[in-house]
């Protein structure tokens, strides 16, 4: 066990940015005011639960149902291409049948613990020491909690017009992230 203060620190910076939880305030409230209520705790427990088993499992699970990690990753650009196309164009593609609170889906899988965050985690694993990648999950999903659960006094700050703005800017952000994780894992579906 080597505690490295820089490995935890761009750990947390690398997951920070590809989990995204700022231009993420968009869908929450979106997924707020469609099921009512957000459960914060499950969404941000049930993430970690799934980052760190994909940490240690994530490769051998791939293996095991005949995935490679680019494959893993052309499929999670395609889901994150559809979550930007509906706060571009405001229309809505993902339906769920009724639901009353939103947590495991679609916030803590695919929206936190995505697939550009599970193969993100591949590619620390490669670089950084297992507790050093723990803890700087440990220390993104605090934030995402802390995004979660005001979710509300951010969309009362920031107002309907603000909030319509912000989602079509980050609709476009996320769409450029789809299109950079498609083309980067799509040359390693060929070779």
């Amino acid at each position: 066990m080597v505690l490295n203060f820089k490995e935890i620190i761009t750990a947390t910076l690398v997951l920070f940015a590809v989990i995204d939880i700022i231009g993420s305030i968009p869908i929450i409230i979106d997924l707020r005011q469609k099921v009512g209520h957000i459960q914060s705790e499950k969404a941000s427990i049930v993430a970690m639960f799934i980052m760190i088993l994909f940490l240690f499992l994530g490769e051998q699970i791939l293996k095991l149902i005949g995935i490679d990690v680019y494959s893993f990753a052309v499929a999670g650009s395609f889901v994150i291409l559809f979550l930007a196309l509906e706060m571009i164009l405001g229309v809505q593609l993902y339906k769920e049948e009724s639901p009353e609170t939103a947590s495991v889906v679609p916030l803590a899988f695919p929206l936190i613990a995505g697939a550009g965050t599970m193969t993100t985690i591949l590619s620390l694993k490669a670089e950084f020491h297992t507790i050093n990648i723990i803890i700087a999950i440990i220390l993104n999903l605090v934030f995402v909690y802390a995004v979660l659960k005001f979710s509300k006094k951010i969309e009362s700050f920031i107002g309907k017009g603000g909030l319509n703005v912000i989602r079509k800017i980050f609709g476009v952000i996320l769409l450029a992230i789809a299109v950079k994780l498609f083309a980067s894992n799509i040359q390693g579906l060929f070779n």
